[in-house]
Parts: structure tokens; sequence; C-alpha cells
């Protein structure tokens, strides 16, 4: 019982607190700097969009919040706590990080997502079965809830995993790159989710190379290269002296009567400092 009791105990919340906040944040990797000296806070209930070049370090961001990577130095809080042991937090990686030839179904997947809340020695009930078959419902996946995860597309892929962070109960979602190599339809149903999601007072933070997505569709945006160049809507970060120090040769910024288009070098997409694999 004692270790049942551990296995799912749950880090408290501290009231009023700011769901993720760092101060002074660095992480070397194999001895290079990944993060350097990086503060900001998220508040309850926004979106957040993080962006930047190939190697920036959101992975790395993402990575030290759900408490898969030590800093190097500073201060972590999530919920006015230290990282890790959150059971609230709902992490997606990249596809390309996930082995889907794992022989696990839909539904099964799902269902990961409650494990945490129940320990590994409790057997799912009949409220764990059916918040699995509402959560698929939610992100219109229940149809293929006996499908093999890896025979699913790519947008639906990413569905069933925002349904295992719902079954989760997670209150914090963060996902790298989901949007990646999805066309728009895809993109357009991971959205309508994500706005569902606010509604219900989630905090969701996504990496993303997309620029112009990131800042038509989301409350803020953070600029990355290993250190935080800008925090705030799409005209506050996305200004040409802060491109430039993000992206330097890989950018072109051609100006316009409305503003500047910006173009980026991306042929590298889905590609990130702290390469793992995970299975589904």
């Amino acid at each position: 019982m004692a270790l049942r009791s551990l296995i799912h105990k749950s880090v408290p919340h501290q009231a009023g607190a700011p769901v993720v906040e760092f101060s002074h944040v660095s992480v070397r990797y194999n001895g290079e700097p990944a993060l350097d000296d990086v503060s900001f806070t998220i508040p309850r209930g926004e979106r957040t969009a993080i962006v930047g070049p190939n190697g920036a370090g959101k992975s790395t961001l993402l990575k030290v919040i759900a408490g898969i990577l030590p800093t190097s130095s500073g201060d972590v809080r999530v919920y006015g706590y230290g990282a890790g042991g959150h059971i609230c937090i709902g992490y997606v990686p990249q596809r390309t990080q996930v082995d889907w030839s794992f022989p696990v179904t839909v539904a099964d997947v799902v269902m990961m997502g409650r494990v945490a809340r129940l320990g590994l020695f409790r057997y799912a009930g009949h409220k764990d079965r059916q918040l699995v078959r509402d959560s698929l419902g939610q992100v219109g996946m229940l149809h293929l809830a006996d499908r093999q995860i890896g025979e699913l597309s790519g947008g639906q892929q990413q569905r069933v995993f925002i349904a295992r962070a719902m079954a989760q109960e997670a209150e914090l979602l963060l996902m790298d790159e989901p949007l990646t190599g999805l066309d728009v339809p895809s993109q357009e149903a991971i959205f309508a989710i994500l706005d569902d999601l606010r509604t219900r007072g989630m905090t969701v933070l996504v990496s993303t190379h997309d620029l112009h997505l990131a800042s038509d569709r989301f409350d803020r945006m953070m600029l990355l290269r290993r250190q935080l160049l800008g925090f705030g809507n799409g005209a506050e970060v996305l200004t040409p002296a802060n491109l430039n120090r993000a992206y330097g040769a890989q950018m072109t910024i051609l100006p316009s009567v409305g503003g500047s288009l910006v173009f980026g070098d991306t042929c590298c997409e889905g590609h990130d400092e702290v390469e793992e694999h995970h299975h589904a």
C-alpha cells in the first residue's frame, strides 16, 4: 500500500501561483549550452507558442517543465513547486521520437494517461474506461479506438495524444512540434480541440516553426535561441532585430505595406537539440 501511494501521489499546487515560472534557468547538454539564463512566467489558461531555429532550446525547455531534463542552474516552478512528479502535466513529444510500431491500440495509448492517477498496481475500473472513451470522443477518435496507433495519420496521432492528456486530467499540456507535417485541415482540427481546452482552463505550451501561426493563434509567443529573445504578442516579438538575432542568414524579411512578411528556412523541421525515443 505504501508503494502504491508513493507511485500516484501528486505534487500539490500553490494557490495563486503561476503555472510555470523560470528564474535564470540554464541547461547544458553534453557540455554545450541548450538554455542560457532564461526567465519567464506563464499564467493559468494561457496558450503560448515557443518559436526559434533548430537547436534553439525549444524541446529542452518543454522537457525541463515536464521534469524529464534537469537544469544546470536557476529555478523552475510548476504551480509553485519544483519540476518533477507533477501528474497534472500532459507531454506530447515530437512524432519522430515515438516508436509508432509499438503494439498498442489507440485506446491503450489513452489509457496510459490514467496510470499516473491509478498507480502501477491498480486495474482500470469502469470510471477510467469511461473517461478514456469520453476523451477519445471529444477529439473525434472514438471510432478508431481499436486501431493500432501506427496505422493513423499524423494529425490523428496528435489527437490521440491530446486525448491521453485529457484522460490524465492534465491541467498543463506541453506539445513539441505537433503541427509539423500536417495539412491545413489537420492543423485546424488540432486548434479546434485546443480552443475547447481553453474553455476548460487548460494551459498549453506548443513549440512550432511557423511564426505566422504562432502570432495569429496564440496568446503570446516566446522567441528562443538558447536565450529568451522576446516574449509577448507577435508585434512585440517578431521585430526585425529579434528575428535577425534568432535566425540570422536563415531568414529573409521583406517589407510590405502592412508590416513585414517573414520567410524562414525550415528545411530541417522536426529536429531539435535533445533527441529521445519514446514508446507510445
